[in-house]
């Protein structure tokens, strides 16, 4: 079944309104009837992709106000790249054509304060699973506590928000230099990404970094 019809520019526009709308409490809760479940059953066509955090406070559909068969959804906790989700992203560009990737971090994450926290040389050791999953968002924690100490601020009160900000723009980053296919979507304009923070007392989806055509020219 193809993909949406549409372009990344509005592809994004719709994720835009649909996050005003639930932001403003007044969501449409769109396409999420018995008819709509029917229609589904036999493809779908989804919207656009979306990689975030694990968080339970993340739910997608809810945030972006958008219904059964309108989001591609990948999770894991602090969006970190892996190859299934590589996979997975590049299944929803191949095969189900969606003109948007959004990737979503958000404040107060318990993936990045684990990685913070890794890097206390009293810390005691993560399991190992646990670690592996972390260790990426390591680098961003490194580079903010490189900075903090360059302007005389201690290294153990770095902003995490600040680490979760840099560990985005990484996982946008490692996603366009990991897979051929999703770089090449891009440059042809077949497909944006863009990278956003979740304000989770506001419910805002803030973007950061916007690669590809997702805004009108």
């Amino acid at each position: 079944m193809p993909g949406a019809e549409t372009t990344p520019a509005k592809a994004w526009r719709e994720m835009q309104r649909g996050n005003a709308r639930f932001v403003a409490g007044e969501p449409h809760h769109p396409r999420q009837d018995v008819d709509r479940r029917h229609d589904l059953a036999s493809g779908q066509r989804p919207r656009a992709a979306l990689f975030g955090c694990s968080d339970s406070r993340l739910a997608a559909e809810i945030i972006f106000d958008k219904g059964l068969g309108d989001l591609f959804v990948v999770r894991n906790a602090g969006q970190v790249i892996s190859d299934s989700v590589i996979g997975s992203l590049e299944y929803a560009v191949a095969v189900l054509e969606v003109p948007l990737i959004v990737v979503l971090g958000h404040d107060e994450c318990g993936a990045v304060r684990a990685a913070i926290d890794s890097t206390d040389p009293d810390a005691a050791p993560l399991p190992p699973h646990i670690w592996r999953l972390i260790s990426p968002i390591v680098p961003a924690v490194r580079r903010v506590q490189r900075a903090a100490k360059d302007h005389g601020v201690p290294t153990d009160h770095i902003d995490a928000e600040e680490v979760g900000r840099e560990h985005l723009r990484d996982t946008v980053g490692e996603l366009l230099h990991s897979s051929e296919l999703i770089s090449d979507a891009v440059a042809e304009g077949r497909l944006a990404i863009v990278g956003a923070n979740y304000r989770l007392a506001e419910g805002a989806a803030v973007p950061d970094v916007v690669v590809g055509i997702a805004e009108p020219a």
